[in-house]
């Protein structure tokens, strides 16, 4: 009886130590120095995604007295700019590519009110970038448009953002919209627009493309803003 008892005693005893003791943890950890560089275990989080509409236009910063013929535009002239922070876990990554996916809406072009071009009502640009030799740690990535593009073409008003690895394996990615019909965060990245032919080959109502191919979409590091917090940024790949 007391052998039961005592049995009893010890099988509450555990229960409580195990109830008690702290949960683990299931955020990503700091990989060590064997951790891999490549394959799907070498985990990118995307901390913050790029905004959309008027919140990504910005004026260009600018050196006053530069030029030697003086200003052209009185006036301000914004650009698009798209910015992307990500965190890195393993030690070094070789390289990472980031293809990025971008419509603008032309009824909200700043200089083509009425859109007395004819022009589609959306324009869809692309771009990869390739980083290499990026340590542990927070990052940022980011593309921009010249500031005629919005003004002839409007603000951004879809972004999606893929990123793969040196064997082209996808580390994450999402997509996000304020235009109907193309969903935000779809459940996978091969469900997103740019991937649908269905979205990406649609007509107006007079037979007109829905969306036009256009080319423009540059790395930060071939405008002006490469002179912003630079060390935000890992070298290009040439």
């Amino acid at each position: 009886m007391n052998m039961k008892l005592m049995m009893m005693t010890a099988m509450a005893l555990a229960a409580t130590v195990a109830l008690a003791a702290p949960k683990t943890s299931r955020k990503p950890v700091a990989a060590d120095d064997d951790a891999p560089t490549t394959g799907k275990e070498a985990k990118i989080l995307i901390d913050q995604f790029p905004k959309l509409g008027r919140q990504a236009t910005f004026s260009a910063p600018s050196l006053q007295g530069a030029s030697i013929v003086g200003k052209c535009y009185n006036k301000p002239r914004n650009w698009i700019v798209l910015e992307a922070k990500y965190t890195t876990f393993a030690k070094w990554q070789d390289q990472l590519t980031f293809t990025w996916h971008v419509l603008l809406e032309t009824k909200s072009a700043t200089e083509n009110k009425g859109n007395k071009e004819g022009l589609s009502p959306y324009s869809y640009f692309s771009t990869s970038t390739t980083y290499q030799n990026i340590p542990q740690g927070s990052h940022a990535a980011s593309v921009c448009l010249h500031p005629s593009y919005l003004e002839r073409f409007g603000e951004p008003k879809a972004v999606g953002l893929v990123i793969t690895n040196a064997k082209g394996e996808t580390l994450n990615g999402d997509c996000e919209s304020e235009i109907k019909g193309i969903p935000t965060h779809p459940k996978s990245i091969e469900l997103a627009f740019w991937n649908d032919q269905k979205i990406m080959n649609s007509q107006t109502s007079d037979g007109k493309p829905m969306i036009e191919r256009r080319q423009g979409l540059m790395d930060r590091s071939k405008t002006i803003w490469a002179l912003v917090n630079p060390n935000d940024y890992e070298q290009v790949a040439q």
